[in-house]
């Protein structure tokens, strides 16, 4: 059977070739149609920016003919799909329309209103590589579907909402990701690469909806894939796609279990040792309360054997009482410093990620976070502003304060100050966003590197200037240029 995946995206780098990089391969579709491929049926991916034709899609259907078309959502991507589905099933009212993704898991009720207007056959909660596989196979014997769990279905004016099943707790057991459905829209198809290394957060972190998906279903939310099933999925995408020579390791913390994170380290080193170029790897990691400096030690020793040559930390803010009382992270600025500087003893370059504009900041709280980001002198401080997504509790408690108004516009979305908070005002929030790399790293970088991505979020924050910039960088030349100029450096000293 024909299944049809639609991915929506805002930062398209141009019309033929909307995602940018490797990394921009949306895990859960690659893995639902590897799933359905491995039993036989075929599938293919229309991807669509927040400026495409609608109409585009018309082609791709009359040619592929598809019985089903799968759309996956986010909060923000999710007005996009319904639209997209709305324009579909008034063309080809036939074709078997779902939706997933997040905030379908989290919240099925608004979708299912929406599917009551004759929008989408059903809906699925939760993972979606087995349900989606069941669905296709009534659809294929031409049955209408029932009683598949994880999936709504609308049947005539009822709708049957099936329970869920348990969380996939053996990852090994699902086939590899399918990224050959991606080459063909990627911009720069030698980019760095991801590799999914597990599932699920163990963290209740107030601006993640983690802890909203975790109460889906039952079973072990968690879960890891071996070591052995990672390393097999890396040289057959490396024997595919040889030019790749880097791979960023998907998962929520690396550390979540030392010993595991050990082992991989030890597979990862061995890998390399019978590559014709090493492989480079980057990986988040998050640091916890007290960590023991031996642990940490002997982490970052084993990352470095392996060629991890950077760790992403997710800082967030600099204020520990902002972490502390409003995110419900408790690791303390000293377990951040101690993290870092080791990381940096064994070479290995550490990025933060910050949030400004985060519910119940204030100025003087951002200004500890300038302060402590100085201070740790990380190779990269990645900014972004706070977006109250839904099923955030931050999304909740900027609702019970009346900082929401009347709707969220998604289309400037972490680039553009959302909320008006008591003690950080919108115009605070835009200016400290864009003259965060200078305050951070005056007088440690080239000036003329830090003018120029004060330049570029200055650029960004506008929604005219935003869109040129958008189209700027849908020239190769421009992109190359604006790599090799912000590339970051280390100390002058």
């Amino acid at each position: 059977m024909n299944i049809l995946f639609v991915y929506t995206t805002q930062d398209a780098q141009s019309e033929e070739k909307p995602l940018q990089r490797q990394e921009n391969i949306a895990f859960g579709i690659s893995y639902i149609s590897s799933y359905l491929k491995t039993h036989g049926h075929i599938t293919k991916l229309f991807v669509s920016t927040r400026s495409t034709n609608i109409q585009n899609i018309d082609k791709l259907i009359d040619n592929f003919k598809p019985k089903l078309i799968c759309f996956s959502a986010t909060a923000t991507q999710y007005p996009f799909a319904l639209n997209i589905s709305k324009h579909v099933k008034s063309s080809y009212p036939d074709i078997f329309l779902i939706i997933g993704g997040t905030h379908i898991t989290i919240f099925p009720e608004e979708a299912l209103n929406d599917m009551k207007k004759n929008s989408f056959n059903a809906l699925c909660l939760g993972e979606g590589e087995k349900p989606l596989f069941e669905l296709v196979e009534q659809l294929e014997k031409n049955i209408y579907p029932t009683n598949i769990n994880n999936l709504w279905i609308k049947n005539g004016k009822n709708v049957e909402k099936n329970p869920t099943r348990p969380f996939i707790q053996d990852l090994d057991s699902l086939p590899f990701p399918d990224k050959d459905m991606w080459q063909e829209l990627i911009y720069y198809p030698d980019s760095q690469g991801s590799i999914l290394l597990g599932r699920g957060c163990p963290y209740l972190c107030t601006y993640c909806s983690n802890h909203a998906i975790r109460k889906v279903s039952s079973g072990k939310y968690v879960r890891t894939r071996s070591p052995e099933n990672i390393i097999k999925e890396l040289e057959e995408t490396s024997a595919k796609f040889p030019k790749i020579q880097s791979f960023h390791l998907e998962i929520e913390t690396f550390g979540v279990n030392l010993n595991w994170a050990l082992e991989l380290c030890g597979k990862l080193e061995e890998l390399n040792t019978r590559t014709i170029q090493p492989l480079k790897f980057e990986v988040n990691l998050r640091i916890t309360p007290n960590s023991k400096p031996e642990n940490l030690d002997n982490l970052f020793k084993a990352m470095k054997k392996c060629n991890i040559q950077r760790i992403n930390v997710g800082l967030e803010s600099g204020s520990e009482r902002v972490r502390r009382d409003i995110l419900k992270r408790n690791e303390s600025n000293e377990d951040i410093l101690l993290a870092t500087n080791i990381a940096k003893k064994y070479g290995l370059k550490v990025n933060y990620y910050v949030l400004i504009g985060i519910v119940g900041e204030t100025i003087n709280d951002f200004k500890e976070t300038i302060d402590f980001c100085r201070e740790a002198n990380p190779s990269i401080a990645e900014l972004q502003i706070f977006f109250p997504y839904p099923g955030c509790d931050l999304y909740l408690a900027a609702k019970e304060q009346g900082l929401l108004g009347s709707s969220l516009d998604p289309e400037m979305e972490r680039y553009k100050a959302t909320l008006d908070l008591p003690d950080f005002s919108r115009k605070q929030i835009q200016q400290n966003f864009v003259l965060f790399e200078y305050n951070v790293f005056k007088g440690r970088r080239h000036f003329y590197k830090i003018a120029l991505k004060v330049a570029s979020w200055l650029f960004r924050s506008n929604y005219y200037s935003n869109k040129f910039y958008r189209m700027l960088t849908s020239f190769a030349l421009f992109y190359r240029l604006k790599e090799f100029l912000l590339k970051p450096e280390e100390d002058k000293t």
